[in-house]
């Protein structure tokens, strides 16, 4: 048989045999996830990590979002005190408690636009393979099965 292939009311895919439309859908899953991820996808995981605010900071005023991150740290000792023309705003926290503040200071901006680049990029990483996982699936399953 071809490595994808119905019949009966069920699938084979790839070496599994006797699977559902589900199961089906989830080694489709798989592969397109395993297929698509590379170098940006790993950038955007050390962004969103190094952008937690997992590191402790004594002297914070009252009601300050606790912590900061290493990209913060990091991105204030390399531009020190340089200021931009105009002010930009930057995202503090996660969604959907996250809030906007406009700054001047670039290594503020670079600190908090780490992370946020890093989720955006995630979040069309999801989008893409959902979109190709739904598609191959639709390809292969029968017509009762697909999705939308």
């Amino acid at each position: 048989m071809d490595t994808v292939e119905e019949l009966n009311g069920t699938y084979f895919y790839d070496g599994s045999s006797n699977l559902s439309a589900g199961e089906l859908f989830f080694w489709i899953m798989i592969d397109e996830t395993l297929d698509h991820f590379g170098i940006s996808d790993i950038a955007a995981v050390t962004g969103v990590y190094l952008g937690s605010n997992s590191v402790t900071v004594a002297g914070k005023l009252a009601g300050a979002t606790p912590g900061t991150s290493v990209a913060s740290i990091y991105s204030r000792k390399l531009f020190r005190d340089r200021m931009m023309p105009v002010r930009l705003p930057t995202w503090i926290g996660y969604p959907p408690h996250a809030k906007r503040v406009m700054t001047q200071r670039l290594g503020t901006f670079v600190g908090r636009t780490i992370p946020v680049i890093g989720w955006v990029v995630l979040a069309v990483d999801v989008s893409t393979i959902t979109f190709k996982a739904v598609n191959k699936f639709n390809i292969i399953a029968h017509p009762s099965d697909r999705l939308w």
